[in-house]
C-alpha cells in the first residue's frame, strides 16, 4: 500500500502598509487594554497606566503625539496630564 504525501502551506496573511499618522498605536502596551486604564481617577490608576507604559516600543510617539495634539486627558506616553502641561511648559520657555 502505498501512502500519499500532501504539502499544504497556510496561506500567508501579510499586515497592510500603513503610513498614516497614527500607525504606531498599533504596536503599543496600551492596545491589550481596556481605554479606561489610561484614563484614571486617581494616582493609583495613574501609576497602573504608567506601568504599562514602561518598556512600550512607541513611547515617544505616543508622548509626542499627545503634546502636539494637546490632549488634555490620560496617560500618554507614560505621561500625566501634569507632566504632559510642564513639558509643553518648558518647550515654550526654550523657544521664548
Amino acid at each position: 500500500m502505498k501512502a500519499k504525501l500532501q504539502v499544504t502551506s497556510e496561506p500567508v496573511t501579510q499586515v497592510p502598509f500603513d503610513d498614516s499618522p497614527t500607525a504606531w498605536m498599533g504596536q503599543g502596551n496600551c492596545r491589550n487594554y481596556p481605554p479606561a486604564t489610561f484614563f484614571p481617577s486617581d494616582g493609583v490608576g495613574v501609576d497602573r497606566a504608567r506601568a504599562i507604559c514602561k518598556g512600550c516600543p512607541v513611547t515617544t510617539q505616543c508622548l509626542e503625539y499627545a503634546l502636539e495634539e494637546r490632549i488634555e486627558h490620560g496617560v500618554w506616553g507614560g505621561c500625566s496630564e501634569r507632566e504632559r502641561r510642564r513639558i509643553l511648559k518648558r518647550r515654550r520657555g526654550l523657544l521664548a
